[in-house]
């Protein structure tokens, strides 16, 4: 049995469908309907093998129509496909994670993509999501899930308008970004055929970036409080995030003040008595709004 795994992204959710790797059109040419099994731990725990009767269409590429995804397999989602031919049916598998994670305060108990959950974030309406979604949607994205993105092109796709307000909510939306720790200020180049670099290439025009890299944690045992309650994180209503440690850009080191904060944070059992490792730094208890 030949299997591909696609990372699923939120349109294949939401539309209920499943890519389909082009070597199966043979085999599913023609059929009025494709019998399709999901095999699938829910929460990583509790086997659920469900069977649908589904359609190929191209749609452009090929796709089963009528998958019904589970609540907990979010966009970046790693499916296993493969044809089972001595039986005639498609599988669909997940894989469970050795162990839960969050990203960015939304919860993951299977094998997925970085580089797709960073893509597929929903940024919300307000203001540091629409800066957030241009760096993360239309930077370049690297294969850990962080990205850069060039800082003075922000006015022409953030949609928070020109002249002097768009200059000052976007400066106020960039400066909240890097106060909660989302983003920080690093120096990029690009080369002779337009590709964005980071770290700056030697020889190479360089210019400012914003750089995002994701939030990873371990995740919560299925029963346990899954954090905040929100979904995928993009515009969260007024509350309080608690300090946490963050990675930083290459080369980069938290500063004497981040490492007091740090400290006193650990003292006062704010935070789990971990260390402030090399090329990580501790954002401190903020309010979000």
């Amino acid at each position: 049995m030949r299997s591909r795994r696609f990372a699923l992204v939120r349109a294949d959710l939401d539309n209920a469908v499943c890519p389909l790797p082009d070597e199966l059109a043979a085999q599913v040419a023609g059929r009025e309907s494709v019998t399709v099994v999901l095999e699938h731990r829910a929460l990583g725990l509790h086997p659920v093998r469900e069977t649908f009767e589904s359609v190929a269409v191209h749609d452009p590429g090929l796709h089963l129509t009528g998958i019904a995804w589970p609540a907990d397999v979010r966009p970046g989602v790693l499916a296993g496909v493969a044809w089972r031919s001595s039986e005639e049916f498609v599988v669909v598998r997940t894989t469970v994670l050795d162990e839960p994670l969050r990203v960015d305060g939304v919860d993951y108990f299977h094998e997925y993509d970085p580089k797709v959950i960073t893509r597929e974030f929903d940024p919300g309406v307000s203001n540091r999501g629409q800066v957030l979604k241009a760096v993360r949607r239309l930077g370049r994205v690297f294969d850990d899930g962080s990205a850069v993105f060039p800082e003075a092109e922000l006015p022409a796709h953030c949609g928070l308008g020109r002249g002097k307000k768009g200059t000052f909510l976007l400066r106020n939306a960039v400066d909240q970004l890097l106060r909660e720790g989302y983003v920080t200020r690093v120096t990029g180049s690009t080369s002779p055929e337009g590709e964005l670099n980071y770290p700056a290439v030697d020889g190479e025009d360089t210019l400012d970036l914003l750089f995002y890299a994701p939030l990873v944690e371990e995740g919560p045992l299925p029963g346990e409080p899954s954090g905040d309650g929100h979904g995928d994180g993009g515009d969260r209503r007024d509350h309080w995030v608690n300090g946490f440690v963050r990675r930083l850009p290459a080369g980069s080191h938290a500063s004497k003040k981040q490492q007091s904060l740090h400290q006193q944070a650990m003292e006062k059992e704010q935070i789990d008595g971990f260390t402030l490792e090399p090329g990580y730094t501790f954002v401190k208890r903020h309010h979000r709004g």
